[in-house]
């Protein structure tokens, strides 16, 4: 959100309340408190009819600050909030003294100028990482009243914040974002859409960012936190809430590595995922016609063209039009479902359902759901509803402990039946004009609703399956959603252009900790052309997780022509082959929140070059992958500093003097797949 009107003015209706001073520091409860009036001090009557800040620094863990702004500090504090995993025995050094205050944890340290303007400066081992400085934290009131009116009213109110941003400096992260991979100029909020991939709306918004400096940011908030990334003030990020509080972390890494690593302590790292997630899933698609015969169809078509497949998966349509969710099998298309699920097992298959958290007026269970309470509803106590998706359909409430065991209830039948995992669609399209039944703010639960949404279906696969066994395929998510993987990129067209978008959407996601990552091999809306096809084959089972997915066409290779079978085929193997090394960086995923899929920026920040790229990537550690993007095969790609051999083909290339810039063409069996010589 901007607030200002050039760099000396507030817009109309803005009234902004800017830290001018550190007026007096203190501590207290093993924080560093600060006392920042609106105005310099310099008279007793200075200190009467303005507003005062009161900025909070602590440590939670080694090399991480938190910082809280607030205003007032009388509001209810309404749920949800993230889950914050701290240190107890985390030690911090604070030090007041005539001209400054200062914290330190680990080689992080804040320092706060004392009578002085507001000035505070964040270093890493000595060195400036970033800075508050004139006009950055401030009580920010958009009123329809003169300023000199004494008291508020219920004009809206903003906490808001900025850090400097150095020469050079980029900024990465905020989730799964599709557009400008470097996210500098942009504007960007934080609320979950159902937008597809081809705009700035995200189905996986994160208020998290760091840069090629050193550090990272995480705004504490799940609310709609609006980020303005050099765009408000070119030199500065500023990020604002509604309301009167704003919290923030600074996590000092040095290196991207640790920064994630950092981050993730703070939030949550990934679950271990199955060993079988890991190779290739085909689905029926999603508007498609199918039954038992269609299903097993492709399943012998993928067995008599040799590719190898892992998991089957039903899209909405294994429950009847107008019912979802029952989690009942249509008895039309699946009069046996325990004999089909049993005839998949027998094939070495693993079975995945559809699912979503809305329940439709024509499903049984919404009588069910409605007498038990366990929707979220409206302000009159009547359950909240919509026709936009299914008719007339509710939203479980998952603040609500036994709406979660009803669910799980549910799902359990499932699970007794065959079923292995869930594809845990939706959840962006949460109302902000309902009721909880925990009382939270509605507000804030438009992007926490998916974190609870999937936390009650992987809890219920944990229990049922155990750990490292249970996996979802989830699409919406927010800070922490990291822990239930994997997740996949949502709806994306059948274009090269898509192709792209998604994979920076898969390197930004990556950069917040999310481990694990999918997308629709082929795109999901239209029909993919066959060169398309094959070179998102490559792509597709050159990630961590794959799957043939379509919206009304079937993604089986053959569907598109026989050489989509042959690439099929190659890279399912090639995936196979390497499940050892990817299995060794899943467990790096699992233990550190280093992801699979790496933005090549993380895999090597010493190289000036690697911090703009983003047509390739490093899949683990070792393997460099530069998927080709064109109709006639010609990529270009970049080799950082090293010894490369060719994965495929077994050409060396020597760049122990420095990165080289590569074009080539490239046939559909092959493509640039490098690794490291010390693989």
């Amino acid at each position: 959100m901007k607030f200002t009107n050039g760099f000396w003015l507030e817009k109309d209706g803005i009234e902004g309340n800017y830290a001018a001073e550190a007026y007096e520091a203190e501590k207290k409860d093993n924080q560093l408190v600060v006392y920042a009036p609106v105005r310099q001090v310099r008279t007793r009557g200075d200190t009467l009819g303005l507003p005062l800040l009161t900025i909070r620094y602590s440590a939670p863990l080694k090399d991480v600050l938190k910082v809280s702004i607030s205003h007032f500090e009388g509001a209810l504090d309404k749920e949800p909030h993230y889950e914050i995993y701290s240190d107890k025995n985390a030690v911090s050094e604070i030090s007041i003294t005539e001209k400054e205050a200062s914290i330190k944890s680990g080689a992080l340290s804040a320092h706060v100028a004392l009578n002085s303007g507001w000035a505070v400066q964040f270093k890493g081992s000595g060195k400036t990482l970033t800075k508050n400085e004139w006009k950055s934290t401030a009580f920010m009131r958009e009123t329809s009243e003169p300023v000199q009116h004494l008291f508020y009213s219920g004009d809206k109110t903003y906490i808001k914040e900025e850090l400097s941003l150095s020469v050079g400096e980029n900024v990465y992260g905020f989730g799964e974002r599709f557009g400008a991979f470097i996210k500098n100029g942009q504007s960007i909020e934080t609320t979950n859409q159902d937008g597809g991939t081809a705009g700035d709306q995200s189905y996986k918004t994160v208020p998290f960012y760091l840069t090629n400096k050193g550090y990272g940011v995480f705004v504490n908030s799940s609310d709609n936190v609006a980020f303005e990334v050099g765009t408000e003030k070119v030199a500065r990020v500023q990020f604002s809430v509604p309301g009167e509080k704003l919290e923030y972390f600074i996590i000092y890494g040095p290196s991207p590595k640790e920064i994630i690593e950092k981050y993730t302590a703070l939030t949550g790292r990934p679950a271990m995922v199955p060993e079988w997630s890991l190779g290739l899933w085909l689905s029926t698609s999603f508007t498609t016609s199918y039954d038992e015969k269609t299903v097993m169809s492709f399943i012998d078509g993928m067995k008599e063209r040799n590719i190898p497949l892992s998991v089957f998966h039903f899209d909405c349509f294994w429950m009847k039009g107008f019912n979802w969710c029952d989690f009942t099998w249509n008895a039309e298309t699946f009069p046996d479902p325990e004999g089909l699920l049993k005839r998949l097992h027998e094939r070495g298959l693993k079975v995945c359902v559809w699912i979503n958290p809305y329940i439709a007026q024509r499903s049984p269970l919404f009588e069910e759901g409605k007498n038990a309470g366990y929707f979220i509803k409206k302000s009159d106590g009547s359950v909240w509803q919509t026709d936009m998706w299914q008719a007339g359909m509710a939203i479980v409430d998952f603040t609500n402990p036994d709406a979660c065991r009803w669910y799980q209830s549910k799902l359990n039948a499932l699970v007794d039946m065959g079923v292995d995992t869930f594809k845990t669609d939706f959840g962006e399209r949460i109302p902000t004009d309902c009721v909880y039944f925990n009382g939270a703010d509605p507000q804030k639960m438009h992007n926490y609703y998916t974190y609870l949404y999937n936390q009650c279906v992987f809890e219920l696969l944990e229990k049922r399956r155990g750990k490292g066994e249970a996996c979802l395929f989830a699409r919406s998510a927010t800070a922490g959603s990291q822990k239930f993987p994997l997740h996949w990129g949502g709806d994306c067209e059948s274009t090269f252009e898509a192709m792209a978008e998604t994979l920076r959407g898969g390197l930004s996601l990556g950069l917040c900790g999310f481990g694990f990552w999918s997308h629709d091999i082929g795109g999901f809306e239209g029909n993919p052309p066959p060169a398309l096809f094959k070179r998102w084959l490559q792509f597709g089972l050159l990630s961590s997780h794959s799957r043939l997915h379509g919206s009304n066409s079937y993604r089986v290779p053959w569907s598109v022509d026989e050489e989509s079978s042959e690439v099929a085929r190659i890279f399912t193997n090639i995936k196979l082959k390497l499940k050892p090394y990817l299995l060794k960086m899943a467990k790096t995923a699992s233990d550190t929140g280093v992801p699979v899929l790496r933005a090549m920026f993380l895999e090597f920040p010493e190289d000036p070059t690697c911090a703009f790229l983003d047509r390739q990537y490093m899949l683990g550690d070792s393997l460099l992958v530069a998927p080709v993007f064109s109709e006639d095969g010609t990529v270009e790609y970049y080799l950082p500093k090293g010894k490369w051999v060719h994965y495929i083909d077994g050409r060396e290339i020597d760049c122990t003097e420095g990165g080289r810039w590569l074009t080539e063409t490239y046939g559909f069996t092959s493509l640039p797949l490098w690794k490291r010589e010390s693989m």
